[in-house]
Formats: C-alpha cells, structure tokens, sequence
C-alpha cells in the first residue's frame, strides 16, 4: 500500500522520477529485510531463509544499479541513453546469477550432510510479508519500465518478482519444516528458487545484445 502510494500520489511527475523515488523505497525495505532474514536464518540454520536474505541484498544491488542508471537520464542523448541501458541491464542480469550460484552451492551442501533446520516463525512471518508487498513494487517497476521505455528496469521488476516467489518457496520450506519436520523442504526450495534465478539472468543478458 505504501509503495503504490507512493507512486501514485503525483500521476503529473515525471516517470523517471517516479521510478527512482519506488527504487529507493524498495532498496530501504530490502535492507531491513535482509538484516532480519539472514538473523533468524543463522538462529534457526535455515539456508533457504539466509539465502532469502541474500537474495534481498542481491536485489539491494540491482536497486542501486537502477537508482544509477535512472539518475544517469538526460533526454535528448538517444546513443549514451541506450549504453547506459544495455550496461544496467547486464549489471541486473549479473546478480541473478550471483543469487543463484550461492542458493545452489549451500542447498547441495545441506542435502548432501544432512543438515536440519530449526523451525523459524519469525522467517514465515518474513516471508509473508514480502508476498504481499513484492507484487505490488514489482508490478509498479514494470509499468514504468514500459512507459520509459527501460528494458533495466523491467529486468529489475523481475527480480523483485523473484523476491516475491522466493517468498512462497521459503514459506513452503519454513511450514513444512515447522509443521511437519520435513526438513528437506529447505534445501528443495532453495534449488526450486535457483532454476528461476538463472532462468531470469540468462534471459535478461540475451536480452542486453
């Protein structure tokens, strides 16, 4: 509710302003998001919740990437407009992969030494959180990146999308975890996650040449 407010308040602003204003409200929720995340994740040895709050400080940095690209907007300048672009894209894209390498390594890791987690509350009221506020900023992000034209931007929109199934593929983990001492859960919904995290980066590095 915040995030549409946000955007939403001055439909005369300017887009790009308006997107920066949604990138640094995000960037702010994804930090305090991955403090709490990678806290309870450690207390309770819940990779697929640390691995959420890395992805949070992951999509920090495609949030800081997007913040310097859209400050990097002058009109008239098509060429330097379009090198920026394609730079933040690949930027964007990078972090995917870099999600993704460290979800897969860790699930592995957890499966192969049997690794179990302790039940996290905390991580499932986490997780439902950011169900309900990710869609929102995602959807936002998109419709601007299609109104000014910013292939980055959109890219970005995904990645906040992925937050938000990262969400309810921790929250599958967490429950069954915390309710039915299935364990396993964990680890098979961090590699659920990086199937999609690489899927998304490889997309979007194809989509920058």
């Amino acid at each position: 509710m915040v995030a549409s407010d946000m955007v939403e308040t001055d439909a005369s602003k300017d887009p790009y302003k308006r997107a920066l204003r949604l990138e640094y409200f995000n960037l702010a929720y994804n930090v305090a998001e991955a403090i709490a995340s990678i806290f309870f994740g450690r207390l309770a040895g819940s990779i697929a919740l640390v691995g959420f709050g890395l992805d949070s400080i992951v999509e920090s940095l495609s949030g800081l990437i997007l913040i310097w690209r859209l400050r990097k907007h002058r009109p008239g300048s098509e060429e330097e407009e379009e090198e920026i672009e394609r730079k933040a894209q690949r930027f964007v894209a990078a972090t995917f992969f870099i999600l993704g390498s460290y979800v897969l390594i860790e699930s592995m890791g957890k499966l192969a030494g049997n690794e179990v987690s302790e039940p996290s509350a905390p991580g499932i009221a986490i997780a439902l959180l950011s169900i309900l506020i990710m869609p929102i900023i995602a959807r936002k992000k998109r419709d601007l990146g299609v109104a000014i034209g910013s292939r980055a931007l959109i890219a970005d929109s995904k990645e906040t999308l992925a937050c938000a199934l990262l969400s309810a593929a921790l929250l599958v983990g967490l429950g069954a975890n915390y309710l039915f001492g299935l364990w396993q859960a964990d680890p098979i919904a961090g590699l659920l996650i990086v199937a999609f995290l690489y899927k998304e980066g490889l997309e979007g590095w194809k989509e920058s040449d």
